[in-house]
């Protein structure tokens, strides 16, 4: 009986071709990542270098010696826990009452049926379109008639009377949640604060999220605002003590830009670690502007 021997080799598999196209656009996006890395990078650098290295022509990329002193040093330069104290208090009752009372106008406008809702959905929305210089000198105006010039009240009591933007993104989303929730939450016996807190609450917890770090971010960056209303130096916040850490000295030449740039790390880590923290909800509350609809 004849035996037959299958000496050939294995039939290679079928593979796909290459997609040159998304090959291209990996490339792009490695290369625009790097240029928005690169200034973060130099920071990164430059605080961990000595002042005389920062001024060596060509420049080095990576320090010679790693001085982490930068960081002490220039958190007292600017005395930055008493700053940073300000800013914090600041920045979270903005952040409580900017989220807060947007939601609750959100819901009004959205859930509750009263004449002339519409109006003033449209005033919300068009206060959007004034820019906040124009309502500087009034604003300035008006709170140095009621002594709240030099003290915090302008930077936090704004907030809670309302966002627009907040308003049109709280109000966009509540459109989207049946009514049906509310009708049966009414046969319980449940009133309109019950709904806001423990009904609707629960389900925009990305929308309230996102609203947060919008608002944490605004707030934190705020340098206008403190520098027109706040004068005495105790009561600056870190945008303003990072402004005029330069100024106390004579000239750019003269400027500790390793002790500037350790600080500004200090300053950007509060905002930065709050986004990572709450990154997946900021990615939902966006993503769901795709799903308004037109009521």
């Amino acid at each position: 009986m004849a035996v037959s021997y299958n000496t050939g080799a294995a039939a290679p598999a079928n593979r796909q071709p290459i997609k040159w196209d998304k090959v291209g656009w990996f490339a792009l996006l490695i290369v625009l990542a790097i240029v928005m890395i690169l200034p973060l990078f130099w920071v990164i650098t430059t605080a961990l270098k000595s002042n005389n290295d920062i001024y060596k022509t060509p420049p080095d990329f990576f320090p010679n010696e790693f001085h982490f002193e930068n960081f002490w040093n220039g958190f007292q330069a600017i005395n930055f826990g008493r700053l940073f104290l300000n800013t914090m208090i600041i920045t979270v009752l903005s952040v409580i009452g900017g989220v807060v009372s947007s939601m609750i106008i959100g819901y009004a406008l959205a859930r509750i049926k009263f004449p002339g809702r519409k109006i003033w959905f449209f005033l919300f929305i068009g206060s959007m379109m004034f820019p906040s210089i124009v309502t500087l000198i009034p604003l300035f105006r008006l709170y140095l008639s009621i002594n709240w010039y030099d003290t915090w009240l302008p930077l936090i009591v704004p907030a809670w009377l309302g966002n627009p933007f907040f308003i049109f993104l709280a109000r966009q989303f509540y459109l989207t949640i049946p009514y049906d929730l509310d009708e049966s939450a009414k046969l319980d016996g449940a009133g309109h604060f019950t709904i806001l807190t423990r009904i609707m609450a629960p389900i925009t917890k990305p929308v309230w999220i996102t609203m947060a770090i919008m608002a944490f971010q605004g707030s934190w960056n705020d340098y206008l605002n403190p520098l027109v209303y706040l004068q005495s130096a105790e009561k600056w916040t870190l945008s303003i003590g990072m402004a005029t850490f330069s100024s106390t000295f004579a000239g750019v030449a003269n400027t500790q830009w390793n002790l500037y740039m350790a600080a500004n790390l200090l300053y950007m880590l509060p905002p930065l670690i709050f986004f990572f923290l709450a990154q997946r909800y900021f990615v939902q509350g966006l993503g769901s502007l795709g799903n308004i609809s037109q009521k």
